[in-house]
C-alpha cells in the first residue's frame, strides 16, 4: 500500500542529510558556509512540510497523526503492554516524535540565522543555546532510530525501506489505516 508520498520522502531524506553537512562542518575546519547553508535548507525544508502537512491529504496530514495526550498516553501504555495496533502512517508516539524533530530543526535554523545578525553576532547565549539545541537534536535522532528500529521488528516490517519507496505493505484487520 502506498503510503509516503514523494514530497514526503524527499524533505524527510534531504533534511536528514542538510543535518549531517550541519553537523560534520562543525567537526572539521570547514568553514561555516557549509554548516549555515545546511541549516537554513534545513529549516526551509521543515516549513514546507509543514505547510504540506497542513493540506490535510492521507499520512502526511497533521491532523491524521498528530493524537491528543490522552490517546498518545494510552498508545504508549498499550506499547508497554505489547497491545498496540499497527499503524499505516504515523503512530500518535511517531507522531509527536517528528513535531519534536521538526521544532528542533526550527529553533536550530533560527538561533544560527539569529547569530549572523548584527543585534545577536558574538552573543555567548545564543551560541550556547544553539549548541544545547543540536545536542538534543542527536538525541531526538537516536530516539527517533530506537522507535523506528522498535516499531519494525515489533509489527514486522521495513519502515526505513517504507521512507524510501513509499510502500508498506497491505493493513490487516486490526491496522489502523
Amino acid at each position: 500500500m502506498q503510503v509516503w508520498d514523494p514530497f514526503v520522502r524527499l524533505v524527510h531524506w534531504s533534511v536528514a542529510a542538510c543535518v549531517a553537512v550541519a553537523w560534520i562542518s562543525t567537526l572539521d575546519d570547514v568553514g561555516f558556509g557549509p554548516h549555515e547553508n545546511a541549516g537554513l535548507l534545513a529549516g526551509a525544508l521543515v516549513l514546507g512540510r509543514l505547510l504540506w502537512g497542513a493540506r490535510g491529504q492521507s499520512h502526511a496530514s497533521l491532523r491524521r497523526f498528530v493524537h491528543g495526550p490522552r490517546a498518545t498516553w494510552a498508545y504508549a501504555r498499550q506499547v508497554w503492554h505489547g497491545t498496540e495496533r499497527r499503524h499505516m502512517g504515523h503512530n500518535p508516539l511517531g507522531g509527536w516524535m517528528a513535531l519534536a524533530l521538526w521544532t528542533c530543526v526550527l529553533a536550530l535554523a533560527f538561533t544560527g540565522w539569529l547569530y549572523t545578525t548584527d543585534a545577536f553576532w558574538g552573543e555567548a547565549w545564543l551560541d550556547e543555546l544553539h549548541r544545547l539545541l543540536g545536542w538534543c537534536l542527536l538525541g531526538l535522532i537516536a530516539a527517533h532510530l530506537a522507535g523506528v528500529a522498535f516499531t519494525s521488528r515489533r509489527h514486522g516490517e521495513n519502515l526505513v525501506r517504507a521512507m524510501i519507496d513509499g510502500r508498506k505493505p497491505a493493513p490487516g484487520p486490526d491496522d489502523v489505516v
